[in-house]
């Protein structure tokens, strides 16, 4: 999945998540655990479940080749069984005919699309929390620091800089509670054979299925999902939600690091937000980062809700077209999570600047106009509501804390 343009909007970890190689592993492990467990109910023979586990090793597969087979094919799976069947064969001829044994290209797919996505998903994790422990100890920090509040593009009233904090990290604190959720729906093992009846196996396709999800850490579906999108889907919903809170927060922080307003500034280091022509600009590159994410993640889940309507037990072209938005989105959301995690790690607050901002709006306001709107009870009244905000946030982060994405 790795370009050049995604190098930059994503990370090398999420990159390699979603590489052939990566993605194809994950598809064995599924094999192997479809034999394991297969075996182990006595549906196909243990010395051919071990050749099968034993040789579903992606370092034995030529990845690329299996890749530019998926295209003929029309799916990944096709070339990769093929060269499994063939390379069990050379080990134990018997076996290969139990190789991939009463399931479908759909499920295995399916199911290293979620194994991958679980690790995608810890990613995410793991920087959001950076964001909002950043946001709360700037909060913290900034509880009692006025500054201008800006609505409509244009300078307002008085709130307070750790206000503004407490209200960037709420919806993240809301968007991981909901990705829990989410997660914990979506994240199920596939499997329904040719038409979600498990037909060849001859009845052990419950305990087959109870099995596979114990050993891939998965959960146990009622039903098979093959044209049942709605949970996975509604996981992707989370995380272009996700995406739009942290554009949202990019937006601000860009906006209020213009160089005529001065109240913030992403952390500077060599090779950074420098310019090629402008020695003098410092660009928001953590910002920029975000909000491309912001710019694409709709589309992308706006495809995965279009792919929905899938025709009755197998879908023809709306299944593959949802595969292929997936990877973007994830990593739109781990780009995204990443740059602003980098950038409020270092964010440089220039509460003089701010207070010379509400001072120079005052000064050409109405006398009364401006005792109106700028009263000093009216920052302390600020300063309060961020206090409030900050401790339930953390009381919420606190009680969040022992629980992590399946």
């Amino acid at each position: 999945m790795s370009n050049i343009f995604e190098s930059f909007l994503s990370s090398p970890e999420m990159l390699e998540a979603f590489s052939a190689r990566n993605f194809l592993e994950a598809m064995l492990r599924f094999e192997a655990s479809l034999a394991r467990a297969q075996a182990s109910v006595g549906l196909i023979p243990e010395a051919a479940a071990q050749s099968i586990i034993g040789t579903c090793k992606v370092e034995l597969f030529d990845v690329a080749k299996i890749e530019r087979e998926s295209g003929r094919a029309g799916s990944i799976a096709i070339p990769l069984v093929k060269s499994l069947r063939e390379t069990v064969g050379l080990f134990n001829k018997e076996a290969a005919g139990f190789v991939h044994f009463g399931s479908t290209s759909q499920d295995v797919i399916d199911t290293a699309l979620v194994l991958v996505t679980r690790d995608a998903l810890r990613l995410i994790e793991t920087d959001v929390n950076q964001v909002i422990a950043a946001l709360l100890i700037l909060a913290e920090r900034h509880v009692a620091d006025p500054m201008l509040a800006r609505t409509l593009m244009q300078p307002a009233s008085v709130t307070s800089f750790g206000l503004k904090c407490s209200g960037w990290a709420a919806p993240l604190v809301r968007s991981r509670q909901r990705l829990e959720v989410a997660s914990s729906n979506a994240l199920s093992l596939q499997l329904g054979g040719a038409v979600g009846t498990l037909a060849h196996m001859k009845g052990t396709g419950p305990q087959v299925i109870a099995l596979m999800a114990a050993d891939l850490q998965l959960k146990a579906p009622l039903f098979g999902w093959h044209t049942q999108r709605d949970e996975w889907v509604a996981l992707g919903c989370e995380l272009g939600l996700l995406v739009g809170s942290l554009g949202k927060m990019a937006k601000d922080i860009s906006l209020l690091g213009q160089f005529e307003v001065g109240e913030v500034a992403e952390p500077s280091e060599p090779g950074r937000g420098g310019s090629s022509a402008m020695p003098h600009k410092r660009n928001p590159a953590a910002c920029m980062v975000a909000l491309a994410a912001a710019q694409r993640a709709p589309q992308r889940v706006a495809a995965l809700l279009a792919a929905m309507p899938q025709e009755h037990e197998r879908a023809l072209g709306n299944w593959q077209a949802e595969l292929a938005e997936w990877p973007g989105l994830l990593m739109s959301a781990h780009g995204s999570a990443r740059a602003m995690a980098q950038a409020l790690a270092g964010l440089q607050v220039d509460t003089q600047r701010m207070r010379a901002n509400l001072g120079a709006l005052r000064a050409v306001l109405d006398p009364a106009v401006a005792q109106e709107w700028f009263r000093p009870a009216m920052a302390d009244q600020a300063a309060e509501m961020a206090r409030a905000q900050v401790t339930a946030l953390i009381r919420q982060t606190a009680v969040n804390a022992t629980k992590v994405m399946p």
